[in-house]
């Protein structure tokens, strides 16, 4: 390993800002990587592996602190603490890295941190740890068991166990544990899914396509991103299928006004954006007499507008739009829950994937689960009501809402389409059984509605829902999609 570089220093350093001073995981994680990419792909490994894992078993690793130290783990210094967490997580879950050695490593970064008057009841700690692992006594109680068995906050299973039997709760719990390949979306407006999957096999990675869907994949085996030519081509994005699914079920047509109104950073609008590309492009493609047919917008071609709140996301988006190369998609910075007057009626799809408590995601962003609130999920309900309020205004008659979340909280779901549905009439849930693969059809409900768990589907756990607003569009408009 880089002698230069203190892999489980980075590690702590990541942990601090994750637990002591608020920051996303996958945010600053994602930044160190970028940070250290001249690291050997072993070294960040490393670093993903236990930072990840530390967060994901945090609930379990304070459980076995609690068992070995005298001093429990909420009055420990915070430095210590997450040290401690970072090595009790290499000695449970990583068999190929020696206890001695991890307790060593841990000592020593003690010492280098300011704490060599600590050093004597890290490594005792430690050790205890390390000869005591299989011994650990778990509490019997249903509810505490899962909790500590899946690191998961006892209030959640609650609120889960609402909903969801015991078989349900563990599947989930379960998969949120397991390794997840990446997932993207061939970008077909660079060519088709073979030939993507056939220059991903040229560059060494392993490309398995997706059951729900063509042009998804699920990849492994490469260093990272950037460094592969057809990620940098634009060959490709990343994107979860259950994600992509929004594209399938707004089914967008050539000529389409789209709205996303909370896009960054900027997956489904991109997505959207192609669909509409790829349907023009076959709209004027002449047919057997030479004719070109012509696109069904009569003012022109088709267009998205991916919309965030501020201005770093709306970089976000356009970083990729200008990666994608798409000609027929713009970013701009609106709050989505100030009424834009200029825009009522004028969208043949408005997407509204909106901020929610992200259950359905702690697989992939595991610090989620500790900063949830039941006080947080209502405050969410109140401003996933709002912006729906707001946003339906734009839909044209005959138009197309999608309504969508990555959670797997009914209240955030299913009950704000009843709300939607009760107060706003003028808008019917529109059957989206036949965009869906034969495998998930089983799993719509209310024809205009599909809720996927992790661990049961193959995806993130996800929420999407079609409304359609009644009445036809003006002469000269497109039909509503579907």
């Amino acid at each position: 390993m880089t002698e230069s570089v203190n892999i489980r220093e980075i590690v702590l350093e990541i942990l601090m800002e994750v637990t002591e001073n608020g920051q996303y995981s996958h945010v600053i994680l994602r930044d160190v990587l970028s940070k250290y990419q001249y690291l050997d792909k072993r070294e960040r490994a490393f670093i993903t592996r236990v930072t990840e894992g530390t967060l994901e078993h945090l609930i379990e690793i304070d459980y076995i602190l609690d068992q070995f130290s005298k001093v429990r783990v909420k009055k420990m210094k915070p430095l210590i603490r997450n040290l401690l967490r970072s090595s009790v997580y290499q000695l449970k879950y990583m068999d190929s890295v020696p206890d001695r050695a991890v307790c060593s490593e841990a000592v020593k970064l003690a010492g280098k941190r300011g704490f060599s008057g600590l050093k004597g009841y890290v490594n005792g700690v430690l050790r205890n740890i390390a000869r005591g692992l299989g011994d650990i006594i778990y509490p019997q109680e249903e509810i505490r068991a899962l909790s500590i068995k899946y690191s998961c906050p006892e209030w959640i299973l609650k609120l889960w166990q609402q909903t969801y039997d015991k078989e349900t709760i563990e599947r989930m719990l379960s998969e949120f544990q397991r390794g997840k390949p990446v997932t993207i979306r061939c970008c077909l407006n660079h060519g088709t899914s073979e030939e993507l999957k056939n220059r991903l096999e040229q560059e060494g990675v392993e490309a398995r396509e997706h059951p729900y869907l063509s042009g998804a994949f699920d990849i492994e085996g490469y260093d990272h991103l950037e460094s592969l030519e057809s990620f940098r081509q634009g060959m490709f994005t990343v994107q979860d299928v259950s994600s992509m699914l929004v594209g399938e079920v707004a089914d967008p047509r050539a000529g389409d006004l789209v709205i996303d109104v909370c896009a960054a950073p900027g997956g489904k609008a991109l997505h959207m954006a192609e669909k509409i590309f790829m349907a023009e492009k076959k709209a004027v493609t002449p047919d057997e007499t030479g004719n070109a047919l012509e696109c069904l917008n009569r003012d022109g071609q088709g267009h998205v507008e991916a919309r965030d709140l501020t201005e770093y996301k709306v970089e976000l988006i356009r970083e990729n739009i200008g990666r994608i190369g798409l000609p027929n998609i713009s970013a701009v910075c609106r709050d989505a829950t100030v009424p834009d007057s200029a825009s009522a009626g004028t969208a043949d799809v408005v997407i509204a994937d909106l901020p929610c408590s992200g259950l359905g995601v702690l697989g992939r962003k595991a610090d989620l689960r500790y900063r949830v609130t039941p006080e947080g999920i209502e405050s969410l309900v109140r401003l996933q009501r709002k912006i729906l309020g707001c946003v339906k205004d734009y839909v044209k008659p005959g138009g197309v809402l999608i309504y969508s979340t990555c959670t797997i909280n009914p209240a955030e779901n299913m009950d704000n389409v009843h709300w939607f549905l009760e107060t706003f009439p003028e808008f019917t849930l529109d059957d989206i059984t036949g965009r869906l693969c034969a495998e998930l059809q089983e799993s719509v409900t209310e024809k205009g509605c599909i809720q996927l768990l992790p661990g049961i589907h193959k995806s993130d756990g996800f929420f999407i829902a079609r409304l359609i607003r009644n009445g036809k569009k003006n002469a000269g408009q497109n039909e509503a999609p579907g």
